[in-house]
């Protein structure tokens, strides 16, 4: 089975992507919906959250997120650490997930950040999907009813497409519809390739 990563910067639109890839049949794990969900059930999550960011890290409901992003989107230490208490809990989630999909062409693995991580060599193949810079911000207002500004400072803590395009093995740009679906077929198909040569 070849795993593949589908990473992207904020607003890229890499969760349609992976969309176009599942309507596929192609199995996707998305790295941001379970670190969510282990952030939430995760008592050794829990309690490392609340050493480090303080006990309004929880309300009775579970998880603060506005707090904590209202911190790590700040500041690039306590994204850091962030990551290094929640990321290798998802890895090991993500390997059991593999484990029940070893069958398969080929899996999808969803994450904002794998070229920031250094995690491109977990996989057989990199996916990156871009846009246009002023799209990706429409996209983020409507989405997140939030401001340029905030949404300025989210980007900045991730790379630039032009640092990620030289590390990816495939591009997608996502800035028409049909155009991006048009690419992941294309992409669909050379991967099957690959997996039957």
């Amino acid at each position: 089975m070849i795993t593949v990563g589908l990473t992207g910067g904020i607003g890229s639109g890499k969760s349609t992507v992976a969309k176009m890839f599942e309507d596929l049949s192609i199995p996707i794990f998305i790295a941001d919906i379970e670190a969510k969900r282990l952030m939430n059930s995760s008592k050794i999550i829990r309690r490392k959250l609340i050493k480090e960011f303080g006990d309004n890290a929880y309300t009775e409901t579970g998880l603060n997120r506005p707090f904590i992003a209202s911190i790590v989107f700040n500041n690039k230490e306590k994204l850091s650490i962030l990551n290094s208490i929640v990321h290798p809990k998802v890895h090991q989630s993500y390997n059991r997930w593999l484990k029940k999909h070893k069958d398969q062409v080929y899996t999808v693995y969803e994450a904002a950040i794998i070229f920031e991580l250094e995690r491109q060599n977990e996989f057989d193949y990199t996916i990156l999907v871009t846009a246009d810079e002023n799209l990706k911000l429409d996209r983020l207002i409507k989405r997140d009813n939030t401001t340029k500004e905030e949404l300025q400072k989210r980007m900045n803590n991730q790379w630039s497409d032009e640092k990620k395009i030289p590390l990816a093995d495939f591009v997608i740009e996502n800035d028409n519809l049909n155009h991006t679906k048009a690419q992941v077929s294309i992409i669909n198909s050379q991967l099957i390739k690959k997996h039957n040569s």
